[in-house]
């Protein structure tokens, strides 16, 4: 093959340090196999269906793309043009939506925390509000979680402590998808995250925040390496299987009987943390997976 030439497509809205940081690696990784790559943001990419019902896509033909947002219609749009993604785009909807991650991971043998979601509502009835609120007080005692359902980040992450906080919160998020969920208080601020490439892992770390309920790094968690039991190597293999992710890490919480309880699956990790405490190539692994899967089928 002549010339190889990726992309790396990003969110415009939302460049962290953690964002350029995982480009710049893939760059150079991809650099070492002899493949150029070009970055592009969602808001230069204008794809669009024309008063014809015809995709208008002006973006050049690329071997690959690596798609670091979550953006499900250009994702969709992009595929539907003979584009190859990694992430595809049906992971990358299937992790962003939180109830759909644990719909898909059910009845799997994959412990879980009890999770239920909030019903679809765009009209102002408070008496079905009201009732539906009393439903969630007789299955969950204090505290607990409230997620909403698309967020990055550890944001969009309440813990309910009492019946103000509970009250405050779902007036809120009234006509905002969301889930309620158990919340393992033994593990509070902390988590265990496992790093898969091809379904396989590759790095492991836990982390801690002894500030907060949410362990994130952004969120000022802290990466520690730790030894995983074959409990939790099984059930993040069985994750990103079920979810068809190429990469993926795959958080899990401690309960207070050892078992290893699955929160979230993220298809677009960062890895900058992972690389520094584990010393794994986590890059490297990952270019050199998508050259084989484009280059030597």
């Amino acid at each position: 093959m002549g010339n190889k030439l990726g992309a790396i497509i990003v969110n415009a809205f939302i460049l962290r340090d953690s964002t350029l940081y995982q480009i710049n690696r893939l760059i150079e990784e991809f650099k070492s196999l002899d493949v150029s790559i070009d970055v592009i943001s969602n808001i230069d990419i204008f794809i669009y269906i024309n008063d014809e019902g015809k995709i208008v896509n002006k973006l050049k033909k690329y071997d690959f793309i690596i798609y670091l947002d979550k953006d499900k219609y250009i994702s969709e749009l992009l595929e539907k043009e003979g584009y190859i993604l990694f992430n595809n785009s049906k992971s990358i909807i299937d992790c962003d939506d939180k109830m759909l991650t644990h719909i898909k991971l059910s009845n799997n043998n994959i412990f879980m925390p009890k999770t239920i979601s909030y019903p679809l509502n765009y009209f102002n009835n408070e008496s079905k509000f009201i009732e539906f609120k009393n439903k969630i007080l007789k299955e969950f005692t204090f505290p607990f979680l409230i997620k909403e359902n698309f967020g990055s980040l550890g944001k969009q992450v309440y813990l309910i402590n009492n019946l103000d906080d509970f009250n405050l919160i779902e007036e809120k998020l009234k006509y905002t998808p969301h889930i309620f969920q158990e919340f393992i208080q033994e593990s509070k601020g902390t988590d265990y995250r496992v790093f898969l490439i091809n379904k396989k892992p590759v790095a492991y770390m836990k982390r801690v925040n002894n500030n907060s309920y949410v362990s994130n790094v952004a969120a000022g968690g802290v990466g520690y390496t730790f030894t995983p039991n074959k409990q939790i190597i099984k059930d993040a293999i069985k994750a990103s299987k079920l979810l068809k992710l190429d990469y993926c890490a795959v958080d899990f919480v401690l309960n207070k009987s050892g078992k290893y309880i699955l929160i979230e699956v993220n298809s677009n990790a960062f890895f900058t943390e992972i690389e520094k405490i584990s010393k794994v190539n986590i890059a490297k692994i990952y270019c050199e997976f998508i050259y084989n899967q484009i280059y030597k089928k």
